[in-house]
């Protein structure tokens, strides 16, 4: 390979990038940039790019000199393109994907990696990075830009000097810093949705060394989404942040700034959208035998895997097939009617949501309860620059950081009928006395010491998290006027969280009070299962509202995550500059991880003496901690990368490298599962920890800048090999991680071209193919059997989270026993999935140190009878793409800009289209995991007097008002298999006046 061909190569480059329109912006522009872009210059004139700077490499650089896939975007950049926050970074970087998750955290992806894995102790692929320092916990997809200097993405695995957990890129979000000069800027918007912005800062200079930086935002609208049930606008926003820096400059040799940055929110933002269902009827025959009504529901999974766009998809579960409801139909009495032995049951027969028919409106709900946010993010940090010598400086970096998150939200968000039967002048049994009232359902309604009091069911789940971080960094790098520079560094992370996940359902309180708490030989009917109670199957109530929980209720679902992470590394790189044009920079890192867990087991509805009892559990209150488990890893990453910056005739300056690097994640814990008694319950087997991440990288690249600069072009490409990617599935009430095998590959072109003053052109594509590698399988739990017809779908028992299959044959044998006729047949088909003593009318046997159950002289254990334990047959992953990967990402962005009364008045008009192919949500690639293709349209006009640093501005974001499902995630099976969808903010039209001084 010759420089003429690597020459005749690039410009075939530039010209197809010109033709197609297909790249994508480098954003970044420094005050002298923005200056050449407003003035008519020669073309020796114009700024070549040379002058923007980033820390892409922890150090000051050009960005044309930086061997690395980075778009850096300005401050300016980010307010004309209207990205106000971390989830739209995705219009301005190839091969960018972001949405949120179904808890606290999200999904930022880059070339098909990012954080799929959910569970407490996993960690984000991407690192979010403030100011270089990595965050853990952030705000990103909360808060919004302000003050910025600008948001550098680095895409691909940052094994050295990002090192730790940086996978799939870096964002890097870098405030604009004190100077020494008076200035400030303050800016009002109002829009949309009765939106009210406000946003400003001031710089002010304490005398020759010192100068400070004050700024802050405040957001504040109604709602996007609609409640038809209580009639009120959802998903509104709340939210203030501001950010103080003191900038200390005594000599040339010493620098050092502290910085403090605060979040908060406080309204009714949704933590995700609508919830999806195809309802699946459940089973009228099995092969031909047909299925007594009462059990037609035990052959229901709740929802079909049906795709997200079609009409059949806005249902609801099939209520018939949800353990609670049924528990509380055939397990609870409520009592006589006076005078006879017609017994009323606690709840209603007949399925509570038939009739539910939700809005094709994405943004239209019925739900019972509308939600609550709340969050608080602080940031501290200090840094510390020194000069050792003229070509060496040191460099501290310390930061604290703290997190506070809770969001609370109807759990179905769809609306049922009325539930409860009426409790009023019912009497004993055995006695004709009146059976008490208290926690039994007078009028049809019971009230729930958390949810207040309902005729229907009532679910809300909480999501709360509260964690800190301790970061300190140390690196001494090298400015040389020679061929050989370096950067070495140490640093160290303390990470430590506590993370809540909450479900109240009224039935469960109703089941606890009515059915586990009952004396059954005296009045009254309900008797407290007071907290030290032990030995006994009751299951303690706690009787707080959500807001003062005493959270030892077994009345209502916890899972409780404590995690602490410890981290050390050293890493170093290397820049040799071989020839005046050819560099080869070479990075190590050493990486030391400690993860702590203490496993928290989750105890809804347990009580205590299993020997005895019912319930399967060994405590009727609290929640006992398992001995810690820790884990180790000590993980060797790093790069090396060749840069050669050839002469050529056509470019003003050109970078051509290639690179190879090597990236590590940290694995964790699965979350654990409730302490139930086997005699009770068989839990199908699962694994406790997950594995680490590893990528090996290849990338090639150039950068290169045409016609004094009005015309810049990088292309990329880039070659993954990764072991062990972390995703995450809702398995027995839990975040279940596997691991998975692939290779990525892909190519990313970004251009911008200024022909002149007034008009500007940029665009970006990405084209990415991953693929799951040989041998990659997980089970699909909306599609347990695979398509093998000798095996069935079964609704488990109340203790038992997941839904199993069974042998048909053995389902046969059950619907044709005479028992079955008399209404005998649940429990038997209860036991094909694990056993419940409780349904059950003998004791099982034990072999192999398991119990084995014998209902109708049917010995069958699902544990070592049926595939993996019950839990389903394997689907065959090879091939199948990587979740939220599209293949292409498109942006084209365009202005012009008009001069008005001799140039005194400038407007610019600005147009950006974004478009994304399809992509799947789950490994499985089905026509449920579907997400279809989408685009999204910004308009900006914007009126200008420069000489009074003035500015108006109407704009349209989503100028088209849609609603694409950008991304989904999958309830447990003991919810129903709904889905939880998320998707864009609605259009919106807003005015802002700015004055900066």
């Amino acid at each position: 390979m010759n420089a003429r061909f690597l020459a005749r190569t690039a410009c075939t480059t530039s010209l197809i990038a010109i033709i197609s329109l297909s790249a994508a912006p480098v954003y970044a522009q420094d005050a002298s940039a923005e200056a050449a872009a407003a003035q008519p210059v020669a073309a020796e004139e114009v700024d070549t790019g040379d002058a923007i700077i980033v820390t892409a490499q922890k150090r000051e650089e050009k960005l044309l000199d930086v061997p690395i896939a980075i778009t850096a975007i300005s401050a300016d950049a980010l307010d004309n393109q209207k990205i106000e926050g971390g989830s739209e970074l995705l219009r301005a970087v190839p091969n960018v994907n972001f949405s949120k998750s179904n808890f606290s955290m999200y999904n930022f992806s880059i070339r098909g990696i990012g954080t799929k894995a959910i569970s407490a102790s996993s960690d984000p692929a991407v690192a979010v990075s403030f100011n270089n320092t990595p965050l853990i916990r952030n705000r990103l997809f909360e808060s919004e830009f302000f003050d910025l200097a600008r948001v550098e993405v680095l895409r691909g695995p940052q094994g050295t000097l990002y090192g730790r957990n940086a996978t799939g890129g870096v964002v890097n979000i870098l405030p604009a810093m004190p100077k020494h000069q008076f200035e400030g800027e303050i800016k009002a918007e109002v829009g949309s949705y009765e939106t009210r912005r406000l946003s400003g800062m001031i710089n002010i200079p304490l005398g020759d060394t010192l100068a400070f930086r004050a700024s802050g935002a405040w957001t504040k609208r109604d709602g996007f989404d609609y409640n038809t049930y209580t009639m009120e606008r959802i998903n509104g926003r709340d939210l203030w942040s501001t950010r103080a820096i003191l900038a200390w400059e005594p000599s040339d040799r010493f620098r050092a700034n502290v910085i403090w940055q605060h979040f908060e929110e406080d309204d009714n933002r949704a933590r995700t959208g609508k919830n999806l269902c195809t309802r699946d009827p459940g089973r009228t025959e099995v092969s031909g035998i047909p299925v007594p009504e009462d059990l037609q529901g035990r052959f229901s999974q709740g929802c079909l895997p049906g795709s997200l766009y079609d009409d059949a998809a806005y249902g609801a579960p099939n209520g018939d097939g949800l353990a609670f409801l049924v528990a509380g139909r055939i397990l609870v009495t409520m009592g006589d009617y006076p005078g006879t032995f017609n017994t009323v049951l606690g709840i209603k027969g007949g399925d509570p949501f038939a009739n539910v028919k939700q809005s094709r409106n994405l943004r239209e709900l019925s739900t019972s309860r509308d939600p609550e946010f709340r969050a608080k993010n602080d940031v501290i940090q200090g840094n510390i620059e020194f000069d050792v010598s003229d070509s060496v400086k040191f460099v501290s970096q310390t930061a604290y950081a703290r997190d506070r998150y809770y969001s609370l939200q109807d759990f179905n968000r769809f609306v049922s009928e009325p539930i409860f039967n009426d409790s009023r002048g019912l009497v004993y049994t055995m006695t004709g006395e009146p059976m008490s009232q208290e926690h039994g359902a007078p009028g049809g309604i019971f009230c729930d010491p958390q949810l207040g009091c309902s005729d229907r069911l009532i679910a809300v789940d909480l999501n709360r998290s509260r964690n800190r971080q301790w970061s300190q960094e140390f690196r001494l790098q090298s400015s040389f006027d020679g061929p050989f520079n370096f950067n070495l560094g140490v640093n160290y992370l303390d990470f430590k969280s506590k993370d809540e996940y909450y479900v109240f359902n009224n039935v469960f309180s109703f089941l606890a009070y009515n059915l586990y708490n009952r004396k059954v030989d005296s009045i009254p009917n309900y008797h407290p299962c007071p907290i030290g109670t032990t030995g006994v199957d009751c299951v303690y109530v706690d009787p707080n509202p959500i807001d003062s929980l005493d959270e030892q209720g077994h009345n209502y679902f916890l899972s409780r995550n404590l995690i602490r992470t410890k981290s050390w590394a050293i890493f170093g790189e290397a820049y040799v500059n071989v020839t005046d044009n050819l560099k080869i920079t070479a990075g190590l890192r050493w990486t030391k991880d400690k993860k702590i867990t203490t496993p928290v087991q989750s105890q809804l509805l347990l009580g205590g003496g299993a020997e005895l009892g019912t319930s399967g559990g060994y405590v009727s209150y609290g929640y006992p901690t398992d001995p810690d488990v820790i884990q180790k890893w000590s993980v060797p990453t790093g790069r090396i990368v060749i840069d050669w910056k050839p002469d050529l005739d056509f470019t003003d300056q050109t970078l051509i490298y290639a690179s190879a690097s090597r990236g590590y994640k940290g694995g964790g814990t699965n979350p654990p599962r409730p302490n139930l008694h086997p005699r009770i319950v068989q839990f199908q087997p699962l694994p406790s920890t997950f594995k680490p991440e590893y990528i090996t990288a290849f990338e090639i690249g150039t950068k290169n800048s045409f016609d004094g600069g009005r015309f810049t072009l990088n292309a990329t490409a880039f070659y993954y090999d990764y072991q062990d990617y972390q995703i995450s599935q809702i398995v027995d009430r839990i975040s279940l991680n596997e691991n998975f095998d692939a290779t990525s590959w892909g190519l990313e072109l970004e251009a911008a071209w200024r022909p002149s003053r007034a008009f500007r052109l940029d665009a970006n594509l990405g084209y990415l193919q991953t693929r799951l590698k040989k041998g990659a399988q997980s089970i699909d739990v909306m599609n347990r059997t695979q398509g093998n017809e000798d095996w069935v779908v079964l609704r488990p028992w109340l203790q038992l989270p997941s839904n199993c299959i069974a042998p048909r044959k053995l389902v046969e044998d059950i619907l044709q026993h005479p028992f079955t006729a008399f209404g005998l047949g649940l429990g038997a088909l209860q036991a094909l999935c694990g056993g419940s003593r409780e349904m059950g009318t003998f004791d099982p046997e034990i072999k192999d140190g398991l119990p084995l159950y014998n209902y109708y002289g049917i010995n069958y254990n699902p544990i070592t009878d049926a595939p993996n334990g019950g839990r389903g047959f394997y689907a065959d992953l090879e091939g199948n793409e990587l979740p939220n990967a599209p293949r292409l990402t498109f942006n084209i962005g365009a202005q012009y800009t008009f001069f008005i009364d001799d140039g005194d008045w400038e407007l610019t008009v600005r147009g950006d289209y974004y478009r994304q192919s399809k992509s799947y949500a789950r490994v499985y690639n089905t026509a449920y995991d579907r997400l279809k293709a989408w685009d999204n349209a910004n308009l900006a006009v914007t009126l200008a007097r420069p000489e009074d640093d003035l500015a108006f501005q109407v704009y349209v974001k989503n100028l088209f008002n849609k609603s694409p499902i950008t991304d989904f995630f999958t309830n447990s099976d003991d919810a129903g298999l709904s889905t939880n969808i998320f998707t864009l903010d609605p259009r919106i039209i807003g005015f802002s006046v700015s004055k900066k001084f």
